[in-house]
């Protein structure tokens, strides 16, 4: 089955949306998902919600000679103080359980890291759930790294806003 890696256009966004519903349901998550596909439009294309006035985030799509979207990677750069570069954290990838095995998430991880070397961006970086051995084993087996000496915090909703608040 052949597909080609490409980067999202503004008619993918519905597509996209779809694949990161299926992904909050392979997580786990089904109802986790706020984001409309106006979101990503914006956040994409048109220069996101915190006002930068040009998109803040990335995608590529893996895409079938039909024009069918089965899989993407949506990503957006971070900054290394210690390498002094530029870096691409991958917020999503995912490919349909139905497409997976044909080398679609593996291309798009590729096309990610060829943009890095390119840029003379310093890393590649993503999480993975704990439980997901599938992703796990297909992560090792590109050489990835797991950094297990950190941890991730995060704040969210009313930690957040009380944190914030002037």
């Amino acid at each position: 089955m052949s597909f080609v890696i490409r980067e999202a256009r503004p008619e993918d966004v519905e597509a996209i949306h779809e694949l990161i519903i299926e992904l909050a349901v392979y997580e786990k998550a089904p109802n986790s998902v706020l984001a409309t596909t106006s979101d990503l439009h914006a956040i994409l294309f048109t220069g996101d919600k915190s006002r930068l006035g040009h998109p803040s985030a990335f995608a590529h799509v893996a895409e079938l000679s039909d024009g069918t979207i089965i899989g993407f990677a949506l990503w957006f750069l971070n900054y290394s103080t210690w390498l002094g570069k530029h870096g691409i954290y991958l917020e999503d990838l995912y490919v349909k359980e139905s497409h997976r095995g044909i080398g679609a998430g593996k291309a798009l991880l590729k096309t990610l890291a060829s943009i890095c070397v390119e840029r003379d961006y310093g890393r590649l970086e993503w999480w993975v759930l704990d439980w997901n051995k599938h992703a796990i084993d297909f992560y090792l087996g590109i050489d990835a790294l797991p950094m297990d000496e950190w941890t991730v915090y995060r704040l969210t909703g009313d930690a957040l806003k009380n944190l914030g608040k002037s």
